[in-house]
């Protein structure tokens, strides 16, 4: 049996708390932390990671939730050019997939989800330096004050989907 990898992208907050919310997830193989750019109106790169995962382990179903429950998307503050709250997609397939979860998930939300489903166009990966951040010094403030909150909501929320600590 042929292992099936996929490829998704993600831009919500900051890049270095969105590689860090995935990095903990089953099933996700490999995570590029970076720069994406799209087309029309999202020409302008944005921080966002781009992340391979295996299907048979955790759906893009699971993967865009989480992503939702894990930064401001509905918040249209005056950094969403820095980070754009998307999903970006690699084909038709994901494209509609991704659509029907936002809907789906607009229920579970107050106000207007304003997360938007955008084809991948481009990327730019980040220095090494910033790569892995999280990972590399938990102790920071900014992980402490910005990234563990998030990891402490998916131990909760999908604890099913994180990987053994």
């Amino acid at each position: 049996m042929v292992k099936e990898i996929i490829s998704v992208g993600f831009g919500g907050g900051c890049h270095w708390c969105t590689e860090a919310v995935f990095q903990f997830l089953i099933g996700v193989e490999n995570i590029e932390q970076g720069f994406v750019a799209s087309t029309g109106k999202n020409l302008a790169f944005s921080e966002a990671v781009i992340l391979s995962f295996d299907p048979l382990i955790i759906s893009l179903t699971k993967l865009i939730e989480i992503h939702l429950y894990t930064h401001h998307i509905t918040s249209n503050h005056r950094m969403r050019s820095k980070y754009r709250s998307a999903v970006y997609t690699f084909d038709d397939q994901q494209e509609a997939l991704a659509q029907n979860v936002l809907h789906d998930l607009q229920k579970d939300f107050e106000d207007k989800i304003i997360t938007t489903v955008v084809p991948f166009r481009a990327f730019k990966p980040s220095a090494e330096e910033f790569k892995n951040y999280y990972a590399k010094d938990p102790d920071k403030p900014f992980c402490k004050r910005y990234i563990a909150p998030k990891l402490n909501l998916i131990l909760r929320q999908f604890s099913a989907d994180v990987k053994p600590l």
